[in-house]
């Protein structure tokens, strides 16, 4: 009965404690990172969920190109995610628990027509894609003021990333018109 009620007891505890996960940055820098890369994470779900939404529900003459280019994307951009979610467990945080979650931090604004031009879900997911990398660039700078390097250098390769997707979706989307009109 003793060993019974120990455990009830170890159990509880364990249950009741934090996720503290052992590091050299100060609790403010935690909470500092753990905000700005919940939003990254937020903002990088709702992107790979709209480009797999503008992915399944491509139509028109470039087809297969479009289909195919926003499937590597959203491959791209779902890699991310557990990069982004593994960072902020190390530094201490705890990340998004959920699809709920994800919906209160999003910046990314859905789509959620029955029908977009495959033009305009080109220029809407670029305009999707600059403003993660200007959040990536903000976040950065929050890394910045406490000196967490390894995250900061991880959201340096998310912004290369990110500006190619942009290119590539300015690209893609060009009717041959040097001005990109």
């Amino acid at each position: 009965m003793k060993h019974s009620e120990d455990f009830r007891r170890n159990l509880e505890k364990r249950r009741a404690s934090a996720l503290a996960t052992p590091s050299d940055l100060d609790a403010t820098a935690a909470e500092d990172i753990q905000a700005a890369m919940n939003l990254m994470l937020a903002d990088v779900f709702a992107l790979y969920l709209k480009t797999k939404n503008f992915h399944w529900h491509m139509s028109g003459p470039h087809f297969r190109d479009y289909h195919l280019l926003l499937d590597e994307q959203a491959d791209q951009i779902f890699a991310m995610t557990d990069a982004i979610a593994e960072r902020i467990r190390k530094v201490g945080g705890r990340t998004l628990t959920s699809i709920g979650h994800v919906a209160r931090l999003q910046r990314i604004k859905d789509n959620d027509a029955e029908f977009v031009d495959p033009l305009d879900m080109l220029a809407e997911l670029r305009e999707d894609n600059q403003q993660l990398a200007a959040r990536f660039r903000e976040a950065h700078d929050v890394c910045g003021e406490h000196r967490d390097v390894a995250t900061a250098s991880l959201i340096e390769v998310w912004i290369d990333e990110t500006e190619r997707r942009s290119w590539f979706l300015f690209e893609a989307s060009r009717r041959g018109d040097p001005t990109g009109h």
